[in-house]
């Protein structure tokens, strides 16, 4: 299935310096998921080019032949590491598949974006017996391209079972799935995300949860007893091996999304932590290595809001507060500014980190809530549920993009009364400091979107949180 070897990927930039210049999306894929299982989920295609007649409407979708899968994160099967990848023939490799998994499912499919952009082709189906067999997986979660094979980070062990999770590796050219990726896991057990710092052959992992502790919504005893993940985990990433396990601290409680600097000489970048249970409070830390270890520190502290438990949902009634519940977080590729996703409180934060120690914040936007429910400048009158989500930059930095669910049995929770679907697209200025101004004429959402629930947002020709860059 690998392209033709005779020219590189026009999409696949040396530098982040590249990136940043390269022409704009014109096209941004979003998974939509039934939370029923009744009807298939889908790969939609949402118009990104201003000028336009179909901007900020679906443009295209594309209904998957199973059901019941809930697609979640997603990813291309190359990006502009792949320049540097020494065991790729010249030019090889092109940024062309996208590998949609299925978080409750576990199969993987993928889909050919060449022949028509907006209405992508299945090409390959990987059944979960496959993930199981050849790497002792389940629960696929999140993919990146990398050195030896798009490595596929899963939460749970073989069928479904409780773990540990870890990392498939996947063919590159036929997708097939080849091994588990670790040889030498030490302490690790839970797992959700990983990415890494390529020029320092280091891979880093974070923590969320077993299937059992998420399938069906956060469980109380287990949050209150400090049983979702608190700790980052570093390793070598040539050979797969366990070489620090850093613990953020037992009451910071799921440790998700992890957003390395892109500049390839860096040796930091941000985790996020979803709540903690001595206050509320959610946080993002900074990795850092020193002295050839890695640390952590907490760089930003995001507050519980106070809210009439009457206006709360059963899960939050006894508390009295609505927590920010980070859920994303994004960097652009510039390494300036970083975007919080709260999705509780209803607000996306933007960060500018030009000192990665001292993050300080220069822009906010208010959408949905749990309690708020702020609407859309482009439809005033309609309150929002859900908030802001998923997140994703563009690679000039000027674009932000959010959807609003989390995962489906987290989102009825949170959300009973409905999370209904929404895409939003923010508007910021990096020349003059930052700040975000939502786009009036960009808020995709309900009908739109046939019922379906919204997640991960990708951009053509790549984004903040897809690529990894090998040359500074």
């Amino acid at each position: 299935m690998s392209s033709s070897p005779h020219h590189t990927d026009p999409t696949f930039y040396r530098t982040p310096a590249e990136a940043i210049a390269a022409p704009a999306e014109k096209l941004a894929y979003v998974v939509a998921y039934d939370r029923t299982a009744q009807r298939p989920d889908a790969l939609t295609a949402i118009d990104t080019d201003p000028e336009s007649d179909g901007y900020g409407r679906v443009v295209g979708w594309t209904d998957l032949p199973t059901r019941g899968d809930e697609l979640h994160h997603f990813g291309w099967n190359a990006c502009s590491s792949s320049i540097a990848h020494a065991e790729h023939h010249a030019g090889g490799l092109h940024r062309r598949y996208l590998l949609l998994p299925g978080l409750r499912s576990s199969r993987i499919h993928v889909y050919d974006t060449h022949a028509d952009p907006a209405r992508p082709a299945l090409v390959r189906t990987i059944e979960a017996a496959e993930l199981a067999e050849r790497a002792g997986y389940s629960r696929p979660h999140t993919l990146h391209c990398g050195p030896t094979g798009i490595y596929l980070s899963c939460l749970g062990g073989a069928n479904g079972s409780d773990g540990p999770g870890g990392i498939a590796v996947l063919d590159h050219d036929t997708f097939d799935v080849v091994r588990a990726w670790e040889t030498d896991r030490g302490p690790q057990h839970l797992a959700y995300d990983a990415w890494w710092h390529l020029n320092h052959n280091t891979l880093i992992t974070s923590e969320w949860g077993t299937p059992s502790m998420i399938e069906d919504g956060l469980n109380p005893e287990l949050l209150l007893g400090n049983q979702y993940g608190h700790a980052l985990h570093f390793w070598d990433l040539d050979a797969g091996r366990h070489v620090q396990r850093v613990d953020l601290g037992e009451e910071h409680q799921m440790v998700l999304e992890l957003r390395p600097a892109h500049n390839p000489d860096a040796t930091w970048g941000f985790a996020g932590v979803v709540v903690s249970t001595a206050d509320l409070s959610a946080s993002v830390w900074r990795w850092y290595r020193d002295d050839d270890r890695w640390h952590a520190e907490k760089v930003v502290t995001i507050p519980a809001e106070p809210a009439d438990p009457e206006d709360l949902p059963p899960a939050l009634k006894p508390f009295g507060a609505v927590p920010p519940l980070v859920t994303d977080i994004a960097l652009s590729v510039d390494d300036r500014f970083l975007y919080v996703s709260c999705w509780g409180t209803g607000e996306l934060k933007q960060y500018d980190v030009g000192e990665p120690s001292r993050p300080r914040e220069v822009g906010s936007v208010r959408l949905g809530g749990i309690t708020r429910r702020t609407p859309h400048p482009a439809a005033p009158d309609e309150a929002l549920s859900g908030g802001p989500q998923m997140v994703e930059v563009s690679r000039d930095g000027r674009r932000i993009y959010l959807s609003n669910s989390l995962y489906g049995a987290w989102d009825d929770q949170f959300y009973p009364d409905g999370v209904g679907a929404w895409l939003a697209k923010l508007d910021t200025d990096p020349d003059a400091g930052g700040g975000l101004t939502p786009d009036p004429r960009f808020f995709p959402r309900g009908a739109e979107f046939h019922g379906l629930r919204v997640h991960q947002v990708r951009l053509q020709g790549g984004d903040a949180s897809s690529d990894s860059y090998c040359y500074a």
